[in-house]
């Protein structure tokens, strides 16, 4: 209760005492109130404006026999580059001497005063300093950072894996449950609690956790929402606790006012129109002709689609009217299809006569191409107007987008001409593409049109709907059991709604796929302080996506192996990470034990044993082949005691998940397309991609296939796909993105579980 008091009010007065000063930077005292309201000491001190008030000033009350002399000035934050601190022994005439060197030093400066502390000696050693970091960031508000602290922090940081060199928490997204872990993978985590082998205690486990829960604690009250930038750094471990030797505080700017609020209950109407508008139709060819084209192959009703076009009658057989005012209703959707410089106006026109309930704005550059920018502020009035309205205005998609291919709604608005990109007549997976890129959602398209995705939304500049809007959607509609996002920004705390919805997804036993773009550290470049280097704006999202339960893509073809898993898998849950693995190679063999990351290669059962033994014998090959996992059937082992071998592997109680590789060279195996020379058919009942799939449709457990060869075998991994069992070209690749995949379902029934027995932790 002591330090809510202090939050609340003793913090927002400094804060305000700052600002009514015209500073944006704290004073290492005032700094040092903020660390006492989280319960962390700090060292014995005194402010003195200079040299002369040094002289009268009591130092009896400082403990030691040395003292730490430092600059207080707003336009110095990093104190030790300019030569702003000093230690000195406890002596009056030396403390004296010290602020009037610095002030001959740094003059010019704007000087406040001077800071005359104890010394606090301490170990500097790894794990013995802490840094405890706190910004706020655009996407997601309030963050904490924790790591390795000290002057090497920001080395350290650079050298690490990723997600070992700092704990990333923020207030209401990173769960509590969720903290000892976070705070286990760092560096400085076990040398910090001793869990490391003979690393010394610091600070229990317990306390290092607590310092976490007390930072997200303070970050998530309203008085934090002022800070830029609050750090400790370093926080020393003392065998008498933790006590915070410097910090540094900037205030925020005066933020922007909130967006008017949107109509996202139209947005159902954006995605399963009854009625569309276009607009930018010619009679010749061009984006909006592919556009009509495109929603009349699939099926959009003929007499439920209106173009404006004037001095036209119709156009395959679609009625055109003479400018957006004639429209004869209000349609659900409306398309754009014009010049950026026309696009203000006709948004204007569909406000004023309320013609739309949604839009999707085509146009390239409008927001992109620099001199737009009076454009996008056009139209960001009218709809800010618009919100203001009882009808609440329209909802906006884009610009600078290709706009929605919405199976359930009929309409593709993906200017690709058929013979470009084509759709498989299957039923459509349950799946969902929102990507702001609408060059980087063709090509997945294309490359994963065999999921023949629900839906592909090109979101563009996010004008109106954001990335966040459309995954909060998706939130309430099930039948999108996997939702893939590519990202490149957020507009301002739309980060934070975008991990909210996916931990809300994932929660509910489906999948969120991500790929970040934009990875630079804007906000490392942005600042004077050690926390956004070492946590930029990338390592933010990465950090708190994975918290959320999402499966973050290292790269686009990462992106897209963990689309098809997401979807393959979807109908089965891993029980554990114990993986059986059978194959016809020893190389594959070696490669499969070379990747196992955080799988296991469990012992057989004594009844599968004898089950692989029979099979072997049956082939000749007892006296060639030892029964282990990984298990190698060699080149020899044909179609039907294939499938034998791997049924008794995947129906073995001792396994979780399962890998299975086929090196289909081999003329033992069925595997190659009707061709001249040979008389196969990978197509036939009896071949070992067909048993393949009999054996995914009758074993409950998740398992992958290796098909490890050249173009000739496209058709096998093809079948195999078709089959919904997720194929690789290559072991290695295979293990580590199931293992991501795998691990990543496991520790979301953790959570959940946890969760359940602990519904919420304050601190």
């Amino acid at each position: 209760m002591q330090v809510r008091s202090v939050v609340n009010g003793d913090v927002a007065g400094i804060l305000e005492h700052a600002r009514a000063e015209g500073r944006d930077v704290l004073l290492d005292t005032e700094g040092f109130a903020l660390v006492e309201a989280l319960g962390i000491r700090v060292p014995a001190h005194r402010f003195v404006r200079d040299a002369d008030e040094a002289r009268t000033t009591s130092l009896d009350d400082l403990p030691g026999d040395r003292l730490v002399v430092k600059v207080a000035s707003p336009q110095i934050l990093h104190k030790t580059d300019v030569g702003g601190i000093e230690v000195v022994p406890r002596e009056r005439s030396a403390v004296v001497h010290a602020i009037e060197a610095m002030a001959q030093r740094l003059s010019g400066r704007l000087i406040s005063g001077y800071t005359i502390s104890e010394y606090v000696a301490h170990d500097d050693a790894l794990g013995a300093e802490l840094l405890l970091g706190l910004r706020w960031t655009d996407d997601f508000g309030p963050v904490v950072t924790i790591g390795t602290g000290g002057i090497h922090a920001e080395h350290l940081a650079r050298h690490l894996v990723p997600g070992s060199d700092v704990a990333i928490l923020a207030p209401g997204l990173t769960p509590p449950t969720s903290i000892p872990g976070a705070l286990e993978r760092t560096l400085v985590g076990p040398l910090a609690t001793g869990t490391a082998r003979r690393a010394r205690v610091r600070l229990p486990p317990d306390g290092l956790c607590a310092l976490a829960g007390r930072l997200l604690a303070f970050a998530a009250r309203p008085a934090s929402a002022q800070l830029a930038e609050f750090e400790i750094n370093p926080l020393a471990l003392t065998d008498d606790g933790p006590v915070a030797l410097d910090v540094l505080v900037t205030l925020r700017p005066g933020g922007a006012a909130p967006r008017p609020a949107r109509p996202l209950e139209k947005l159902r109407r954006l995605l399963e129109p009854r009625s569309v508008a276009l607009v930018g139709v010619s009679e010749g060819s061009n984006p909006g002709r592919v556009i009509l084209g495109n929603m009349l192959r699939e099926g959009f009703p003929r007499d439920r689609i209106a173009i404006v076009k004037p001095h036209t009658g119709a156009i395959d057989g679609v009625t055109c009217y003479p400018d957006i005012a004639a429209l004869p209703e209000r349609v659900d959707l409306l398309v754009l299809s014009i010049a950026a410089e026309q696009a203000p106006t006709a948004i204007e026109q569909i406000i004023e006569g309320e013609k739309a309930e949604c839009v999707i704005v085509i146009p390239g550059g409008l927001g992109e191409k620099s001199g737009t920018e009076p454009l996008v502020e056009r139209v960001e009035r009218a709809v800010e107007r618009a919100r203001g309205s009882s009808w609440g205005g329209p909802l906006i998609n884009g610009g600078n987008c290709l706009g929605v291919r919405s199976v359930p709604g009929r309409y593709d608005t993906m200017f690709i001409p058929g013979h470009k990109l084509s759709w498989p007549e299957s039923e459509p997976g349950r799946v969902a593409l929102i990507s702001q890129s609408g060059a980087f959602a063709v090509a997945r398209s294309s490359k994963l049109a065999r999921l023949n995705p629900r839906y592909v939304i090109s979101v563009g500049n996010q004008i109106d709907l954001t990335v966040g809007d459309y995954l909060t959607h998706f939130e309430g509609e099930p039948e999108s059991e996997v939702v893939a996002c590519y990202v490149e920004g957020f507009r301002p705390l739309d980060g934070r709604r975008w991990l909210e919805a996916a931990t809300r997804i994932t929660q509910s036993g489906r999948s969120v796929v991500l790929y970040g773009g934009g990875r630079t550290d804007s906000g490392a470049r942005a600042t004077a302080s050690h926390t956004a280097a070492v946590a930029g704006d990338y390592a933010v999202l990465r950090e708190l996506a994975r918290q959320a339960g999402v499966l973050v893509a290292d790269t686009i073809a990462d992106f897209e192996d963990l689309v098809r898993l997401s979807w393959y898998l979807r109908d089965r849950e891993p029980g554990g990470s114990r993986l059986g693995a059978i194959t016809n190679a020893g190389f594959e063999c070696v490669a499969i034990a070379d990747n196992l990351g955080r799988f296991s290669l469990p012992q057989f059962a004594s009844a599968t044993a004898a089950a692989l033994d029979e099979v072997l014998a049956r082939c000749h090959l007892e006296r060639v082949i030892d029964v282990r996992n990984p298990v190698d059937l060699t080149p020899i082992m044909d179609d039907a005691p294939y499938e034998d071998a791997v049924r008794a592997v995947l129906w073995d109680d001792n396994v979780d998940v399962a890998i299975v590789g086929c090196v289909p060279h081999t003329g033992a195996l069925n595997t190659l397309a009707p061709g001249e020379g040979h008389a196969e058919d990978v197509r036939d009942g009896a071949s070992i991609a067909s048993r393949l799939a009999s054996i995914r449709r009758e074993s409950p457990k998740p398992w992958v296939a290796v098909v490890d060869a050249g173009p000739k075998y496209d058709a096998m991994a093809a079948l195999l796909e078709d089959q919904h069992i997720p194929t690789f070209r290559t072991a290695d690749r295979a293990l580590r993105l199931f293992e991501t995949y795998t691990h990543n379902r496991l520790a979301l029934r953790n959570v959940m579980s946890r969760d359940r027995d602990l519904d919420r932790i304050t601190w």
